[in-house]
């Protein structure tokens, strides 16, 4: 592959690795964004669209698309504040995957049990913008200068760890499950930021007449949220209940309503959020729905 070859092609960073890479892979296939990536290359042509997909580290894909390098990316928002790159970016899409949250951490037997506890401390992170901007704050607040204020220091892995190492007294890192941090004998004393995956594009695209291809993109991938989301609702109600029913299914814009053979009855159908579809279902079997079916969605346009 050629710099001719990506000539006039749409480029769509993707993380090439880590937390959001496997969902991103499932994102896009749910788009019918085809393309056989080769070993160890990270850039590969889409088959069926003017697009070329470029696997870069998530950290480093603020920065490509906040300068025009690349025309869209997927990354977390704690990456996109980490690089400051928030006035170069336009986030366009939460993508409801890789939600974590930021947090500050330190040991659970320890004598530290506040924020304010720890400040003027060693505060060990990967996130040494976003930490030294909270901590900043903190520090301010308390009055404290000079070699009182909290000390960041950068490491590039293994966070958790700092604190048994005798390196830190607390450490700022992101928070999935909890599970490695509770591994570590750490718990949380504050949250810095929650985050979550976002698609992003240039605030000055250099690129203009690729602006449909990306709405159309945009579409797609808003779609396959939207599907993982909800699910389609179908049930039975009497005519008298009716409005009983659709006050628990109001759908996104209202439900779809349709006679039944027998005139007491009538059919509805309408888009549930996948998170609430069994109270949804208890609620719709308390007033007397019946023939209640869930189905899950695919794709969709909402």
């Amino acid at each position: 592959m050629n710099a001719e070859s990506l000539d006039g092609r749409l480029l769509f960073a993707i993380p090439k690795k880590g937390r959001l890479h496997e969902k991103c892979l499932e994102l896009l296939a749910g788009a019918d964004i085809q393309f056989r990536r080769h070993h160890r290359l990270d850039v590969c042509l889409v088959k069926n669209h003017n697009i070329a997909l470029v696997f870069l580290p998530a950290a480093d894909i603020p920065s490509f698309v906040g300068k025009g390098n690349v025309d869209l990316g997927i990354t977390g928002q704690d990456v996109i504040l980490e690089a400051q790159m928030q006035s170069h970016v336009t986030e366009v899409l939460k993508l409801g995957f890789g939600r974590c949250a930021l947090q500050v951490q330190v040991p659970e037997t320890g004598p530290i049990k506040t924020v304010e506890d720890l400040a003027g401390k060693r505060v060990v992170t990967s996130f040494e913008v976003l930490s030294g901007h909270y901590f900043k704050e903190v520090d301010d607040r308390l009055q404290l200068v000079d070699d009182k204020r909290t000390k960041i220091e950068y490491v590039g892995g293994s966070v958790e760890a700092a604190c048994a190492l005798g390196l830190a007294d607390g450490i700022v890192d992101l928070v999935e499950s909890g599970d490695t941090m509770r591994a570590a004998g750490l718990h949380a004393i504050a949250t810095v930021l929650e985050t979550e995956a976002v698609l992003i594009k240039s605030s000055t695209p250099k690129h203009p007449a690729l602006e449909p291809l990306i709405k159309l993109i945009t579409s797609r991938i808003a779609g396959v949220v939207a599907a993982g989301r909800y699910v389609v609702c179908e049930y039975n109600v009497r005519r008298e209940r009716l409005h009983a029913a659709t006050a628990i299914t109001p759908g996104r814009r209202a439900p779809t309503i349709s006679p039944l053979e027998d005139e007491a009855w009538v059919a509805v159908s309408s888009m549930v959020e996948k998170s609430k579809v069994a109270d949804v279902m208890d609620d719709l079997v308390n007033i007397g729905a019946e023939d209640i079916l869930i189905f899950n969605l695919d794709n969709c346009r909402v």
